[in-house]
C-alpha cells in the first residue's frame, strides 16, 4: 500500500490528537487547581511541589515498558487501555480530596500517561511514510498544547464554579467518552517500514541506537523542553496568581496564550521542516538544528520573562517559553523514527519520551523548593525561572552539536556490512 495519506489517516490523527488533548487536560486541571488545592489540604509550596512530581514517579519507567510492548501489540488496544486507566484514576477525586488520594492518584494517572505521546505518533507512523510524519506528528502535539492552555479558561470556569473535585470526574468522564470513540474508528494503520530504511539495516542493537549522536541530542533538548513544560503544568499558574497578583480568571487567560502560539509554531515549523526536507536540506538541519533553536530561544524568553514586569513584553515572553520549545518533540520524534528500524521503533519512541520526561520529575520539586528558601515568592519564582531558563539554553546548544542522523545511520550502515562479513 502506498504510503502517501488518505482519509482514514487523517482521520486516525484527528482522534489522536484527542487523546493527546485529553492527556494533558488531565496534566493541567492539577496546576490550574493549584491555589484551591494548597489551601484546602492546607500545603506548603514544597509539599504541592511533591504532588505535581508525584506524577512522573512512575512515567519514564512506563513509557519504556509499554513503547518495548507497542513493538509487537496493537497500538489500538493500548492506547485504549491507557485510556480507561486515566478515566479509573481521575474519578474517585470527584468525591476524595486528601493528600495521600491525590499523591496515588497521580502516581497512577503518570503511569499511564507516561507512554501517550510515544504511542500516539507511532500510531500515527504506521499511516503516513517517513517523508509525510512531520506535520502530522505536529497536529498530535497540537493536542498537548489546546489540553495545556486553549482548555484552560474552560477548566478554571469549571473549577470556580463547581470545585476542583467537579473538575477531575469531568475529565475521568470526557477520558472515557473518547476510549468509546477510539474503540468504534481506532485502528492499526499499514505502514510497515520507514522510508529511510534498507534491506541492509534491519535491525540495529539497542545500544547502538541508545547512544547514537541523535538520540543524545534529541533526549537532552527534549529533557530541555519538558522542563519547562512540567513548570507549566504545575507551577505557571501559581506564579501569576502568587507572584503576578493576577485572578484565577486572568492567570487562565494568559496560560492559554502559549498553547495558541504553540498551535501556530508547532505546524509551521513543522511543515517548514518538511519542505526543507524535499528541497535537499540534511535533515540535521532540518529537524535538528531548528528544533535546538526552538530549545534555546525557549531557554532565553524564560529568563527574560523572570526580569519583566507585568505587561504586554510578560505575556509574550510568556507565550514564548512556554511553546516554542515543544517543536523539538516533533521534529526529534521524526529525528528518533528516521534512525530507527520500523520493528524497534516504538521502543525507541519510549525511550526518547521517558528521557525527556524525567524532567517532570525534578522540575516541580526544584521550584517549589527554591520558592521556600526565602520570605519572598516573588524572588523565588524569578530564581527559579532564570535558573531554568540557563539550563535549557546549555542542553539546547548541546544537543545542536550533537545531532547528525547521516552520521548515524552511516555508522549503523558500516556495523551491519562487517557483521555480515563476519557471519561470512
Amino acid at each position: 500500500m502506498s504510503e502517501r495519506p488518505n482519509l482514514q489517516a487523517w482521520t486516525i490523527t484527528v482522534l489522536v490528537f484527542l487523546f493527546m488533548l485529553t492527556n494533558y487536560a488531565d496534566k493541567a486541571v492539577f496546576g490550574l487547581s493549584s491555589t484551591h488545592i494548597i489551601k484546602d489540604l492546607h500545603l506548603s509550596h514544597a509539599q504541592f511541589g511533591q504532588l505535581g512530581s508525584a506524577f512522573f514517579l512512575l512515567f519514564s519507567i512506563s513509557g519504556v515498558i509499554i513503547g518495548f510492548l507497542a513493538n509487537r501489540a496493537n497500538t489500538k488496544g493500548i492506547m485504549l487501555g491507557m485510556s480507561i486507566v486515566w478515566a479509573l484514576a481521575l474519578l474517585p477525586l470527584s468525591f476524595v480530596g486528601t493528600f495521600s488520594a491525590l499523591f496515588w492518584s497521580r502516581v497512577v494517572l503518570g503511569a499511564a500517561e507516561g507512554p501517550a505521546f510515544p504511542i500516539a505518533v507511532h500510531a500515527v507512523y504506521k499511516w503516513f511514510g517517513d517523508s509525510h510524519r512531520a506535520l502530522p506528528t505536529s497536529l498530535v502535539a497540537c493536542g498537548a498544547a489546546v489540553g495545556t492552555g486553549v482548555i484552560a479558561p474552560l477548566l478554571t470556569w469549571v473549577i470556580t464554579q463547581y470545585g476542583w473535585h467537579a473538575t477531575f470526574g469531568l475529565l475521568g468522564v470526557v477520558g472515557l467518552t473518547w476510549a468509546v470513540l477510539w474503540l468504534l474508528v481506532g485502528a492499526d494503520g499499514p505502514v510497515a517500514s520507514s522510508a529511510e530504511s534498507d534491506a541492509l539495516v534491519t535491525r540495529i542493537s539497542y545500544w547502538r541506537l541508545i547512544f547514537s549522536r541523535t538520540m543524545i541530542g534529541v533526549c537532552l533538548a527534549g529533557f530541555a523542553a519538558y522542563w519547562i513544560i512540567a513548570l507549566n503544568i504545575v507551577w505557571l499558574a501559581n506564579y501569576l496568581i502568587k507572584a503576578m497578583h493576577l485572578s484565577p480568571g486572568e492567570a487562565a487567560w494568559i496560560i492559554a496564550v502559549p498553547s495558541i502560539l504553540q498551535m501556530i509554531l508547532a505546524p509551521a515549523l513543522a511543515y517548514l521542516s518538511q519542505k526543507l526536507t524535499a528541497f535537499g536540506v540534511s535533515t540535521r538541519v532540518s529537524r535538528g538544528l531548528l528544533g535546538t533553536a526552538c530549545v534555546v530561544i525557549a531557554g532565553g524568553a524564560m529568563i527574560c520573562l523572570s526580569i519583566v514586569g507585568m505587561g504586554v513584553a510578560k505575556v509574550v515572553l510568556v507565550g514564548l517559553s512556554f511553546s516554542i520549545g515543544s517543536v523539538i518533540f516533533t521534529l526529534g520524534a521524526t529525528l528518533i523514527g528516521e534512525i530507527s528500524p520500523a520493528p524497534q521503533r516504538a521502543a525507541m519512541l519510549g525511550i526518547m519520551n521517558s528521557f525527556h520526561t524525567l524532567a517532570g520529575l525534578f522540575a516541580p520539586i526544584a521550584m517549589g523548593f527554591v520558592v521556600d528558601i526565602g520570605t519572598d515568592p516573588v524572588a523565588g519564582f524569578r530564581t527559579g525561572y532564570i535558573d531554568a531558563g540557563l539550563l535549557v539554553v546549555v542542553l539546547g546548544l548541546t544537543a545542536a552539536m550533537l545531532i547528525n542522523p547521516a552520521a548515524d545511520l552511516a555508522r549503523f550502515r558500516r556495523a551491519a556490512v562487517t557483521r555480515l562479513q563476519a557471519m561470512g
